[in-house]
């Protein structure tokens, strides 16, 4: 667990730690990734903020701010991927901070199946797409920006139901064996930027249930303590995140701080 109860947090931006000069915030036309630029935007720093999104009409797209350049991407198309990173890579020598917010549970047409009677092929091949091999094809196009000497982070935003070990309810087949799916690429991930990008911590992290629109039809039967605002889901993860050692790489963190089981 990182202890984050016993030890008061650096403000995120601490002007003695250079771990986020540049950042990406991938995923940050609503919620959890929205909220991260508006709280980075808060601080001094990072000193440029990259953030996607796919939504023209998003509330990201009318923040002011010098250091923020927003890019259009879809996660699902490598090709996408590849020339947001070529765009950043003609403006910053490297990444301090890539934070993958992008996630679908439900949409107009797709809802977690709670029985094996709901299960078809194109659902599940979606729930991957966009859950699991985005975020792989992303730590594959951001690996060159890493390669530098200072600390640096990889993190994606999982969910605890996507813990094998923690599941005793069944149901969400094709999310949680994505957000499963997702947990072991980002281990991968993790054990091979040892070698290319020493620095770099690659972790996943579980927000808990906050309130936006992927956890909305879901939110009847949560008590109203453990429903979490994005700003203090975005808070809390930045703690977390500042907190990370290299020996952190490759874990599965709670927006505790505490370690979840694969």
């Amino acid at each position: 667990m990182i202890d984050i109860a016993n030890s008061p947090p650096e403000p995120y931006g601490n002007p003695a730690d250079n771990s986020s000069k540049a950042a990406l915030i991938v995923g940050a036309g609503q919620g959890i990734g929205l909220g991260f630029v508006q709280q980075m935007l808060q601080t001094d720093r990072p000193q440029r903020i990259y953030a996607t999104y796919r939504n023209p009409q998003s509330e990201l797209l009318t923040l002011d701010d010098s250091r923020l350049q927003c890019l259009p991407m879809d996660i699902t198309e490598e090709i996408q991927i590849a020339a947001v990173v070529e765009k950043i890579r003609s403006e910053v020598k490297g990444l301090h901070t890539v934070i993958n917010c992008v996630g679908v549970l439900h949409d107009g047409t797709m809802q977690p199946e709670k029985s094996l009677r709901q299960i078809n092929a194109d659902q599940l091949l979606r729930y991957f797409q966009v859950n699991s091999i985005g975020a792989v094809l992303l730590a594959k196009q951001v690996q060159p920006l890493l390669k530098h000497g200072d600390r640096a982070i990889f993190a994606t935003i999982s969910a605890k139901v996507g813990s094998i070990g923690d599941n005793q309810l069944g149901g969400w087949y094709g999310y949680r064996a994505s957000k499963a799916a997702l947990n072991m690429l980002m281990k991968n991930t993790a054990i091979e930027y040892k070698r290319t990008c020493p620095r770099a911590i690659v972790v996943t992290l579980h927000p808990g249930t906050t309130d936006t629109q992927l956890s909305q039809p879901f939110q009847r039967n949560v008590p109203t303590e453990k429903l979490f605002s994005v700003d203090r889901t975005v808070q809390q993860l930045l703690e977390v995140i500042d907190r990370l050692q290299e020996s952190d790489s490759g874990e599965f963190f709670s927006w505790n701080g505490d370690r979840l089981p694969w």
